[in-house]
């Protein structure tokens, strides 16, 4: 049954756990530089043994793509161009724009954006493989322009490979865990290396991405998934199925209801008992919101706001969009009970790779910003130099930097 818990010992139920994290590290440290060391060599040994590889090598044929694609099921060919649509619509709006200014006489400044020339983006197919993901990662490096787009998954699925061939990646490799981190950080004779990593995954793929983090570009760190969903007088069957959504996706996921109604609270964990009875993933679920879990009591959904700011959950379910002005920190933010979760897992539009476990008081989700670099411009005439030239040696000689001020005095002054 799920914990009801007063407001008092909400702290404690929030409470992240990072000694998991740390006992990870430990373990993924030997792998990744194991890869370093022997390249192909050790990320195939790894692939044979933890992913099941039988291929000679981990890159897809195209063939095998290709023939992926021409097996799915029309209804899901259908569902990936909507959602693609939808998301590749969003990814559209979060580029930077390329302007100029001119914010004095001859004084001409600038930024260009370009893309990043590698990405790899890790995608999921252990207990549940994800496709979604692929067209989250995927879809945003292409409207970024990004010339090579790399893709990791640990198993041959037909909905991931034909997702792949349906968005036209050329680079599809079978592998997962660390080794595939590492084999993207620091590229072997098959694979490429990346500019930046993206992607959720297990514990050892986001200890690995936190371990390499200096050595190649990543998007953030991303642990198990978590919801906080405030409500005061909601359907308590779309509230418990909201529940149960976010934690079948893994036995560490975190789900929590909000609430200052404690009949609404009971409610809610009678009904999640009930939905629990029909869930084929209920083993996997049980165990996460009984041990994970929890329904939060507090006063008022003000309180339970800033409770939850404190958190800087991954989804933020709210009931009204009165609200959204106090968000502060999460990774997505869903108004209404009209707007479940899973409709941004899927299909409406902005990303589902989001920050967990605080990261969300940082950064929101995976963007198309993520997959460019703005880079400035700047284009001085002489005459704008020379109104420069005191502002630049007085701060330069400040800092004890004698050959910065002279680089401008030898111009203006001959």
């Amino acid at each position: 049954m799920i914990r009801i818990v007063e407001q008092a010992g909400a702290g404690a139920i929030l409470r992240r756990r990072a000694a998991r994290m740390r006992d990870v590290e430990q373990a993924v440290r030997p792998i990744l530089e194991d890869v370093r060391r022997r390249g192909d060599r050790a990320l195939l040994e790894y692939c044979r043994r933890l992913d099941g590889l039988e291929r000679p090598g981990v890159r897809v044929p195209s063939g095998e793509l290709a023939a992926a694609r021409r097996r799915l099921p029309v209804e899901f060919r259908l569902a990936l161009r909507v959602a693609a649509a939808n998301i590749r619509a969003c990814a559209r709006t979060q580029l930077p724009a390329s302007k100029t200014i001119r914010p004095a006489r001859g004084l001409r400044l600038s930024q260009i954006v370009r893309p990043l020339d590698t990405v790899a983006a890790y995608i999921p197919s252990g207990r549940y493989p994800l496709p979604s993901t692929l067209l989250m990662t995927v879809i945003p490096a292409q409207v970024a322009g990004v010339r090579r787009i790399a893709v990791a998954t640990p198993r041959a699925v037909d909905a991931v490979y034909g997702a792949a061939a349906f968005l036209r990646v050329a680079d599809v490799f079978q592998m997962g865990g660390a080794h595939a981190i590492a084999a993207f950080a620091y590229g072997t004779r098959s694979v490429p290396r990346a500019d930046r990593i993206v992607g959720p995954g297990s514990l050892w793929v986001a200890a690995a991405k936190r371990l390499l983090a200096g050595e190649v570009g990543i998007d953030f760190i991303a642990g198990p998934t978590e919801i906080v969903i405030l409500s005061a007088d909601g359907n308590p069957r779309w509230l418990a199925a909201d529940m149960l959504a976010q934690a079948e996706h893994d036995v560490e996921a975190g789900a929590f209801l909000i609430t200052s109604s404690r009949s609404l609270a009971r409610a809610v964990a009678r009904e999640i008992e009930r939905q629990l009875e029909t869930l084929p993933t209920a083993p996997v679920a049980r165990r996460s919101i009984e041990r994970r879990g929890g329904i939060l009591l507090v006063r008022t959904l003000e309180e339970g706001l800033d409770l939850a700011n404190r958190f800087a959950p991954e989804h933020l379910s709210i009931p009204d969009a009165s609200l959204v002005a106090g968000v502060r920190h999460a990774g997505s933010v869903f108004v209404g009970d009209w707007s479940p979760e899973a409709a941004g897992d899927y299909a409406s539009g902005p990303n589902h790779v989001l920050p967990t476990n605080g990261a969300a008081r940082l950064r929101g989700g995976l963007s198309a910003a993520d997959f460019v670099k703005v880079i400035s411009v700047q284009q001085l005439a002489p005459a704008a130099l020379r109104r420069l030239a005191p502002t630049i040696t007085t701060l330069a000689r400040a800092e004890g930097l004698e050959a910065h001020a002279r680089s401008v005095e030898v111009r203006c002054h001959g």
